[in-house]
């Protein structure tokens, strides 16, 4: 009767390493989407929000430079850097 009893134990343990592993792979599994589902909302944020901000700065020091270059030159050949 003993015998058997170890057994069983044995068994027992056999299956919880077995689910003990399979909560592993679950919990990568998980971590994994998570870690999906972050870099495609720093994505979405960077589109959305940072790339608009960015672009309209430049947009402005890019006109504020092309208006001050026009007060000096006017309108001619030296606006566009074209000698002669």
């Amino acid at each position: 009767m003993p015998s058997t009893h170890s057994l069983e134990s044995v068994d027992d343990s056999v299956q919880s390493s077995d689910d003990s592993a399979y909560d592993s792979d679950d919990d990568i599994r998980l971590a994994e989407e998570e870690w999906e589902e972050s870099i495609t909302q720093l994505h979405l944020v960077l589109t959305v929000v940072a790339m608009p901000f960015i672009g309209k700065w430049f947009g402005r020091r890019w006109s504020q430079w092309a208006y001050a270059r026009y007060l000096r030159f006017g309108f001619t050949k030296g606006f566009f850097g074209v000698s002669g």
